[in-house]
């Protein structure tokens, strides 16, 4: 281990824990493009932005199993550097099984509270049955999605990125197998691709397990290491709160789009719908690289290790920021080509031509932003990891959302996330240069 993480070039320990995580987000990434567009030749309108309107909730789930994934994940990496090895050890098992007593009490709520949250998430009585069909399910087999979380995470941090990899891959094609069958074959609707995202997860979950039991040195399975104090608690949840707090804000920033944009019709919401999907080949591959580096980072900071920490940083910015500029330009271009694959609806092609290319305006700025995310976990920053949870899709959109969205209608509702995201940059940007300098003094 200390020869991958402390020894090997830089440039290629990147790539080598990066890249798997980057595939395994490529291969959702195309998953979520297959699932809108099976979805999408239906030709059913109210059926697209139905399944739209379950993203918040899957948003939701990935969030809550973030609490313990990723913020275990950057504890676990930091102890590693410091040698900590048992306590490594502890803090996975408990991970682990607290999640999975917490999604279990969080699936048995969410049920019950249906009708309420998904008024909340903005169905109507158009899109309401659909997006019903779609949560109990997905709700239901909720504990695959939330737990997967953990162990996913928590692997990497003993460079075992590609079996992360597998995990995903096998669930994610099994899913994208399931679809079609379920959505044309079996005639399940909106039911059909609930239940096809569930049993990927599943499998997903199952091959984690597996790997974590047969292959993990250090991090351990066994029910009797599920035992942390109080302080190396608050260490996982001061990181895995905030990390979380980033879906949530998705989630949140999700429903509130939908919420202004159902004023104009289903078709607006669609095509907000096929444009979140799109955007995934930007958003999914940029989150790969930014925390496939995490424990790279988090073990050089816990190592204290000045000079390789900086080269790192140096690198994963470049990456990050150069890509997303190159792909937004490729994306803006080719963007009516792009609507117009899902539905050829010619106001759908028209509003999400529009939509894609003012949300990818800002996608370096993203880039940026998921860097320093990861830095304020690995190194243990808790107020600065919040500011970013709460900044891009919370505090900061909320009032863009609200003061463009009254001051220029629909153009300020579509125009609010890249205004957030400029903004986010300049709040994050200060804080990292006050981490760069602490851990250089």
């Amino acid at each position: 281990m200390d020869e991958l993480f402390a020894k090997a070039p830089v440039k290629k320990v990147y790539f080598q824990l990066a890249l798997p995580v980057v595939l395994g987000m490529f291969a959702s990434m195309v998953y979520n493009l297959a699932d809108t567009f099976f979805v999408a030749k239906t030709g059913n309108t109210a059926l697209v932005a139905g399944v739209a309107l379950g993203t918040p909730l899957f948003s939701f789930m990935l969030a809550i199993g973030d609490i313990f994934g990723l913020g275990g994940s950057a504890v676990i990496s930091r102890l590693l550097g410091e040698k900590k090895y048992a306590l490594s050890a502890k803090i996975s098992s408990f991970s682990l099984y607290i999640t999975i007593a917490f999604s279990l009490l969080l699936t048995a709520i969410m049920l019950i509270f249906e009708r309420p949250i998904l008024n909340l998430l903005g169905a109507t009585p158009q899109t309401y049955q659909y997006a019903a069909d779609f949560y109990r399910i997905l709700v239901g087999g909720s504990v695959f999605i939330i737990v997967s979380l953990v162990p996913g995470n928590i692997i990497r941090t003993e460079g075992l990125a590609v079996k992360s990899m597998i995990a995903t891959l096998s669930g994610t094609i099994l899913t994208i197998i399931l679809d079609p069958l379920f959505l044309f074959v079996f005639d399940m609707g909106a039911k059909g691709i609930a239940l096809a995202n569930v049993l990927g997860y599943a499998v997903n979950c199952g091959i984690l397990f597996y790997y974590m039991n047969k292959d993990c040195k250090i991090l351990s399975l066994k029910l009797r290491d599920c035992q942390i104090n109080l302080h190396n608690l608050k260490l996982v949840l001061v990181i895995g709160i905030p990390a979380s707090l980033t879906n949530l804000m998705q989630s949140f920033g999700v429903a509130l789009l939908n919420n202004h944009l159902s004023k104009y019709g289903a078709s607006a919401v669609a095509a907000n719908g096929i444009v979140a999907k799109i955007y995934m080949i930007v958003i999914l591959v940029m989150v790969g690289f930014a925390f496939g580096a995490q424990p790279l980072i988090g073990y050089n900071y816990g190592a204290k290790n000045k000079e390789r920490f900086k080269e790192i940083m140096r690198f994963d910015f470049l990456v990050e920021v150069v890509y997303s500029l190159v792909l937004a330009v490729i994306l803006m271009v080719l963007a009516p080509v792009l609507v117009k694959i899902f539905m050829t609806d010619t106001k759908i092609i028209e509003q999400g031509t529009y939509m894609l290319r003012a949300t990818l305006l800002t996608a370096p700025f993203v880039g940026a932003i998921l860097v320093f995310t990861t830095v304020f976990q690995s190194a243990g920053k808790a107020w600065s990891a919040l500011i970013m949870a709460l900044a891009r899709q919370g505090v900061v959109y909320a009032p863009c959302m609200v003061i463009l969205a009254n001051s220029v209608g629909y153009h300020g509702i579509i125009w609010a996330q890249p205004v957030a995201d400029a903004v986010t940059f300049v709040i994050g940007w200060v804080l990292y240069r006050k981490v760069i300098k602490d851990f250089s003094a």
